[in-house]
């Protein structure tokens, strides 16, 4: 590939390997969760080394940083609640459901991100405008589709390349094979993801609202992951006492999936998507997200034999086709949320 080539397509290549990265992390989850792993035990080493990622590139290059006030200070520690309570949501969710589902429901998060800064005031709709209609039809869309996912399972896909027809060992808390969760199971799991979900999209207002004092990305991403995992921590001393073997992991599926969430995921990420979003905005990198969706699938199916339903795959098109709505309402023309979707949205 010559380099005239590269240039055209690295910003291509980035976000394919974003969202490869994205899918990775949600594998590396579920098997961790499948074999026991503690969910809390899991997020506070996340945090914490990712904390150790990002704090040196933090102090030695934002040397500039604003004074730390009682009022920056107090944002910093509800940016870290929330992006707990997100993460921690999301993974109890996983728990009771699948990979793909998690990956899929997750797509809902720019639409609520959109009903909650329309509500806010920061962002303005017109009715009679195109541009909006779009951003409201996708916002129901998304709705709809997490919807048909929650309620509706359909027929068994056969994929060629599952052994078996998709069975495993693996089981989720109602007995039944991994993907064929009980409707209990995928009522709970779909109303703790989207509870993560509405946690995202206040993260992301009120980061924007913090960045306007303290404008320095990497420091405030060292700070949130720092006082996320202190939070955290907090959490699984509490829902954990008792048991102080779930802190002790070996070398195994364990503690790869908190030193790839911890390294890769947030060092990795948060600067390839922080290049890519300056040079080609928000709007290209969102675009991609429901890729890593169709790589969730693919690896969950193959590797930890989830099985994939008809309906299920059908809602998570329908979210998919609200997502482009929104986003599609969201590039005609300048808007305040545009804005603030640029900042990086997997911060820890």
């Amino acid at each position: 590939m010559d380099m005239e080539l590269f240039h055209k397509l690295k910003h291509f290549l980035a976000v394919v390997f974003l969202q490869l990265g994205f899918a990775g992390i949600d594998i590396l989850r579920k098997k961790a969760l499948n074999r026991g792993m503690s969910i809390y035990v899991l997020l506070v080493y996340r945090q914490a080394i990712a904390t150790l990622v990002i704090a040196p590139f933090a102090f030695f290059l934002e040397k500039d940083r604003p004074k730390m006030t009682l009022s920056i200070f107090i944002r910093l520690m509800g940016l870290g609640l929330l992006e707990s309570v997100d993460q921690n949501m999301y993974y109890l969710g996983m728990k009771h459901t699948t990979a793909t589902f998690a990956a899929a429901m997750r797509n809902i998060i720019p639409a609520i991100t959109f009903v909650i800064a329309w509500i806010v005031c920061l962002e303005r709709v017109e009715m009679r405008s195109i541009r909006s209609q779009a951003k409201v039809l996708g916002t129901l869309a998304t709705v709809a589709g997490a919807m048909i996912m929650t309620l509706i399972e359909g027929p068994v896909l056969e994929l060629f390349w599952i052994r078996g027809g998709g069975t495993t060992t693996n089981n989720i808390q109602n007995g039944s094979a991994t993907g064929g969760i009980s409707l209990q199971n995928s009522i709970k799991g779909s109303l703790l993801i989207t509870v993560g979900c509405f946690n995202r999209a206040f993260f992301m207002i009120l980061q924007k609202i913090t960045l306007r004092t303290y404008p320095t990305e990497l420091s405030l991403a060292a700070w949130i992951c720092f006082l996320g995992t202190v939070e955290n921590a907090v959490v699984a001393l509490f829902m954990e006492r008792g048991n102080a073997t779930v802190w002790f992991i070996q070398w195994d599926a364990k503690l790869l999936a908190a030193v790839y969430s911890g390294i890769v995921h947030l060092g990795f990420t948060y600067y390839i998507e922080g290049v890519v979003m300056k040079q080609r905005g928000p709007v290209f990198v969102t675009a991609f997200s429901p890729l890593s969706m169709v790589l969730v699938a693919v690896l969950s199916t193959s590797i930890l034999a989830e099985q994939l339903f008809l309906w299920r795959l059908i809602g998570a098109v329908v979210i998919v086709a609200g997502l482009y709505l929104v986003v599609w309402g969201q590039k005609q023309g300048p808007s305040p949320i545009d804005e603030q979707q640029a900042l990086p949205t997997e911060v820890c």
